[in-house]
């Protein structure tokens, strides 16, 4: 038995219109594009979700569009971007952290030295408390999100939710 879009239905309150979505997948199905994975459709489509974000933090951080003539003079100014990849639940994701020219800029979608979102280390946390070893993990991580771990990475993980993790039992 096929399942249709009506079969699922929608909130009221849907961001991404259907329409938009039609040519979306019209353009995967024309093009043969894969949906998942590093080269993904919704790789893509979530990091330049994060970069739009990211700028639109920058903008209301210096109080000026991009380009903006207004900001001439201001004190502080765009200063280029940082690329930086961002374990999501989705995978690894690439991003272009914007800088300012002061160095004050913190964001908050992506905050500085966060390379993983939340959501990655649960999954780290689930694994280990089945039984797997540390390596078991990385490999794991490296086959689902196509990005390579340390084993020491797992342990820091690991070491850093003991102490709530043996309160619990």
């Amino acid at each position: 038995m096929k399942t249709t879009e009506s079969d699922f239905p929608m909130p009221d309150d849907v961001v991404i219109d259907d329409a938009i979505l039609d040519r979306l997948m019209a353009q995967v199905d024309r093009e043969g594009l894969e949906l998942l994975g590093p080269d993904g459709v919704l790789t893509e489509l979530t990091s330049r979700i994060m970069n739009r974000a990211l700028e639109t933090e920058m903008t209301d951080y210096l109080g000026y569009e991009h380009g903006d003539p207004g900001g001439h003079g201001s004190g502080n100014n765009r200063n280029g971007t940082s690329p930086k990849q961002v374990l999501t639940d989705a995978g690894a994701i690439p991003v272009n952290v914007p800088r300012d020219r002061l160095g004050e800029f913190e964001p908050k979608l992506v905050p500085k030295h966060v390379r993983r979102l939340d959501g990655f280390n649960d999954i780290v946390i689930s694994l280990v408390s089945r039984g797997m070893t540390t390596r078991d993990v990385r490999s794991h991580i490296a086959d689902a999100y196509k990005v390579e771990i340390s084993p020491e990475l797992v342990s820091k993980i690991t070491d850093a939710v003991l102490p709530e993790l043996r309160a619990w039992q």
